[in-house]
């Protein structure tokens, strides 16, 4: 499949425009066109050995979860690894893509991946993404007065990007109420202030997008069942594979206090999980000071380290890319993608 194709699917898949503003996803490096994708490689850090395991298995592509070009490069030379994966990965013709916080913010993302570590339980995002469009197209609504049957009204009416609301007769005149998208505002404003009298009357509103029910960052899970903390440890562990983890007790809890209410939070989660009110908190890393923030809350904390929290979601990652590419490009999982962290 062409890498523009390929690049297309992707986009729909993990939209960009979810991101985080802060964030740096989408295609990252292009090999020069014509550049067709047969094998795509998933994993969630671009290291030079994953790089070299790309290369041996003739991978056209790899999708980095997290951005391995992230920091602008003001050079690309052989002295920083990340500017020599930027080098080799063109050298060898390796497209590279990363959907990172695209993939937090997903309905059926890697949050909602990694609440399901706690069992059944109703989710919703803590903090909702904005939905990629406004409700009809329209940005902004007009109000504004006309004195008589004006031929103003006519010519706004014709604008492409532009519906009218409302149209009522008063004794002052013709009350209008329309809706119109950013790229014909400008038009249709320079139509009312032709008519000082319509253009004095005139109220602009900007209208917001609505929050998506199901979509943002971070989760809010009520359980359908209380379980200890004990359990809900050995129930993560389960899910992410993982011998150990950190776990700090809240204030006055202790192993067998009961969790009804986790907020979870793949990744680094201090900035989206603070002051959330909930028994358990779940995430890869949080500051030392977060930490105790929220143990003096009671509120329990489990680290699994950053990638630990997101690595098992490239499975399921990679079955929604193999099908939304409808099988024509072979999809695998990194097996030399690892938690650079390890207990000894």
């Amino acid at each position: 499949m062409d890498l523009g194709s390929v690049v297309s699917h992707l986009n729909a898949l993990t939209p960009p425009a979810l991101a985080e503003g802060w964030d740096n996803v989408g295609l990252l490096v292009e090999p020069s066109p014509p550049h067709q994708v047969h094998k795509l490689l998933l994993t969630n850090d671009l290291t030079e050995d994953v790089l070299d395991e790309a290369i041996n298995m003739e991978a056209n592509m790899i999708l980095s979860y997290h951005p391995p070009v992230f920091k602008a490069l003001k050079r690309v030379t052989q002295k920083n690894w990340k500017e020599r994966l930027v080098v080799k990965a063109l050298e060898k013709r390796l497209a590279i893509y990363s959907p990172h916080t695209s993939c937090d913010a997903l309905a059926n993302g890697v949050n909602d991946w990694l609440a399901r570590a706690l069992g059944p339980s109703k989710s919703v995002p803590l903090h909702a993404s904005t939905s990629l469009t406004y409700p009809g197209g329209f940005g902004h609504l007009l109000e504004f007065r006309l004195d008589t049957a004006e031929n103003i009204f006519s010519r706004l009416k014709s604008i492409q990007g532009v519906s009218v609301c409302t149209s009522t007769a008063s004794p002052e005149g013709q009350n209008v109420s329309l809706s119109c998208s950013q790229n014909a505002l400008v038009e249709a404003l320079a139509i009312l202030s032709e008519e000082p009298h319509v253009y004095n009357s005139l109220q602009l509103l900007s209208l917001q997008k609505p929050p998506l029910v199901d979509t943002g960052m971070g989760r809010l899970c009520t359980l359908a069942e209380p379980v200890s903390i004990a359990a809900a440890v050995e129930r993560i562990k389960k899910h992410l594979h993982l011998p150990h983890l950190r776990l700090a007790l809240g204030s006055g809890k202790t192993l067998e206090s009961s969790v009804r209410v986790a907020a979870v939070c793949a990744g680094s989660g201090s900035s989206i999980l603070g002051g959330i009110p909930a028994d358990l908190y779940l995430t890869g890393e949080m500051s030392h000071h977060d930490v105790l923030d929220a143990v003096a809350e009671g509120r329990s904390v489990v680290l699994c380290e950053h990638s630990n929290s997101e690595r098992g979601y490239l499975q399921e990652l990679g079955g929604q890319i193999h099908q939304a590419l409808e099988g024509q490009v072979q999809v695998v999982v990194s097996q030399r993608d690892r938690d650079p962290l390890q207990v000894v």
